[in-house]
Parts: C-alpha cells; structure tokens; sequence
C-alpha cells in the first residue's frame, strides 16, 4: 500500500512549522519512505509570543487560540499544497500541534492545534491528538517517534535527535528503548538570543568560550538524570531544571553556551553507556536542528569514540523533517488502526493506536 500524506510538526525550539509530504509504501510489513516536498514555515513574533504563553492564558483566551492555531495550521497547509501543485495528492494530514502542557504523571497532555478545524480549511481528513491515549493508559505520551525509528530506520543502533530536547531511540535485539535525554537547543538559542541571534549558528559563539567546571557539575548532577526511563522532559520541567542554574549567574553567553553543549554532549554519552551495544561498533543517527550545529557534533563524537559508536548524519532534508516524516507515518498507522505508540518506550500498561480521526 502508497500512501501520501502531509506530516505537520512544531517542536520546543520553537523554530517553525515543519511540514512535509511524504510517500509511505508498505509491502509484507516493511516499510519505505521518500520525503516528496518539505518547508519550515518561520513562527511571526506574535505567534511566537502566543505559543510560548499559551499555557498561563485564561481558559476561554486559551481555547480560542486552541482553534485559531487549527486555522492557522490549515492555511499554511492550503498555501504549501498551493506551492507544490499537489491539490489532488494528500490522502490525509497528520498534525503533532504544538505541546502547551504535558503532565503524565496526571494522565494529562495538550497539543495546541484544532484538529477539526484544520479539516473544515483544508477539506482533507485530519488525525491529531497523538499523545492523549498512551497518556491515559500510565504513559508518559513521550517519545512517540520511536514507532517511525523501529519501522523506517531499522539499520541504527541509536538514533538521536536534537531538537528543543534531546531524545534518544535505543534498538536492542527487539526492543526499543527511548526516552528524553536533556534539554539541548532551547537553551542554546536562549543564550543566542542573548547576543542578538536566533540561534548560535555552526555552535561558532559555543566555540570560543570556556568551560565551567562548577556549573556543568551543577547540572550533570540534577535529579532528572538520575531517574530510569520512561522518563520524559515538558518545557516547563526544563525551565524549572535549567534555567536557574544558568540564567542566574554573571559568566558570559559564551561560556554558558560551551559548557551548555559539553553537556548536551556528556548526557548523550551516559545514555549509551547505560544501554550498551555489545557490538565492536555500533551506528548512531543524529537528526534536529542540533545536528547542523557542527561544534556539538565534534563534542559528540568525542565522547562517543571511546563507546565505539560512529555517528551518521542523513541528508539535511532528512535532518531537518524527520520527525514531520514520523507523524505522517504515526497518522498512517492510525489509519490502519495498527499500533503507533509503544508501551515499552513509554511505561503504558499497552501499546496503543493514538490519534483523533476527523473527516470532513
């Protein structure tokens, strides 16, 4: 079976929409894929401001942001299927929406992004509400991309992205493991901003500062990382974590952001070690905005050589969409009405079929 679907995703960097469409095809269980056409759609500074503090709104502001980002959604979708003359060659739409409040421990989580009303603009099935099931059933609803890692990807030991957060998908025999490692660029890019720029491009600032021994021990001995998976980060966990180790101190952006990414780093590195390959080598995909980031890539196999883990970076469209490239495959399953959340990823009492169908 071919099936062509738009995958919409909005991570934690806050950097865009990403949209991609992409080609599905299944044949005896296995399954292949061919990114057709992607875009990063930039957020304007209002979006920007309204997505970061959608979570202390009112709640009638709230839910009428709820559906008017729904509409913005489906418009960038109308213009993108506009733009690559594809009006007749989308089976469906599936939409991650944007996190605004994720708490498992609770059985709650909210994506942000109406599904019903991106179906009534766009005039194409929708599926949405991804997370919510294997919250309700004791998940922590995070990560969910490793249903796309297992199926897609099934020549990587590990594969890591390096996003807002930093996750990792574990592959061992059979089982997959994953988990969010550590917040990565949304505090690279806070300390960017800093110094009037959205992100520290190549990690050039990162580069030509030094390394704080005392706050990198400050923050490799945070209570987080002492925790056993499932585990998951929400981005006001990160905050709390963070930010007060780090915004309140007088040492300078650049330090903060070397010793920022050594720590990125070192974290990725203790969880490989906590799963070991028992191979003589072993191969890690690196995808995210992190992986364009060249001094954290260098951090990374650094640390990672004495593990005898190689790591491999994709195609930039690869880089850049993944994870858009996974939610139009989690939306496919669900069509299917297959499983595309895993139990053992994220401590559910089952696996389960996550999503909200909506046909107009």
């Amino acid at each position: 079976m071919i099936y062509k679907v738009i995958g919409l995703m909005s991570g934690s960097s806050l950097d865009g929409l990403d949209i991609a469409y992409v080609q599905l095809e299944e044949t005896r269980d296995k399954w292949s894929y061919e990114i057709l056409y992607a875009d990063c759609i930039p957020y304007t500074d209002e979006w920007l401001v309204k997505l970061n503090h959608a979570a202390e709104m009112p709640v009638a502001d709230f839910l009428k942001l709820h559906t008017r980002y729904g509409r913005e959604l489906g418009e960038q979708v109308n213009k993108f299927i506009s733009k690559h003359n594809i009006e007749h060659g989308v089976h469906f739409i599936a939409s991650h929406g944007h996190t605004v409040f994720h708490e498992p421990a609770n059985h709650t989580t909210f994506q942000l992004g109406d599904g019903a009303t991106i179906a009534a603009v766009t005039g194409l099935p929708v599926i949405d509400n991804l997370r919510a099931m294997d919250v309700a059933l004791g998940g922590q609803g995070a990560p969910i991309v490793p249903i796309g890692d297992k199926l897609l990807f099934p020549e990587f030991d590990y594969l890591l992205n390096i996003g807002g957060i930093a996750n990792i998908t574990i592959r061992q025999n059979d089982t997959m493991r994953a988990f969010d490692i550590c917040p990565a660029n949304q505090i690279l890019n806070s300390f960017a901003e800093r110094e009037g720029y959205k992100m520290d491009e190549d990690g050039a600032m990162a580069a030509k500062g030094d390394l704080l021994f005392e706050i990198l021990s400050e923050l490799n001995d945070l209570p987080y990382y002492r925790q056993l998976p499932p585990k998951s980060l929400s981005n006001e966990a990160v905050r709390e974590l963070i930010f007060p180790i780090l915004l309140q101190t007088a040492y300078s952006n650049y330090d903060l952001l070397h010793t920022m990414t050594i720590h990125i780093a070192e974290q990725i590195a203790e969880a490989v070690r906590q799963y070991p390959h028992g191979k003589g080598q072993a191969h890690m995909l690196v995808t995210g905005g992190g992986a364009f980031n060249k001094f954290l890539i260098a951090q990374l196999e650094k640390v990672l050589a004495p593990l005898n883990v190689m790591v491999t970076l994709p195609d930039d469209t690869t880089v850049k969409f993944k994870e858009a490239l996974v939610m139009a495959l989690i939306g496919t399953l669900r069509w299917r009405e297959q499983v595309n959340v895993l139990q053992d990823v994220t401590g559910a009492s089952k696996d389960s079929i996550g999503g909200s169908l909506w046909i107009i």
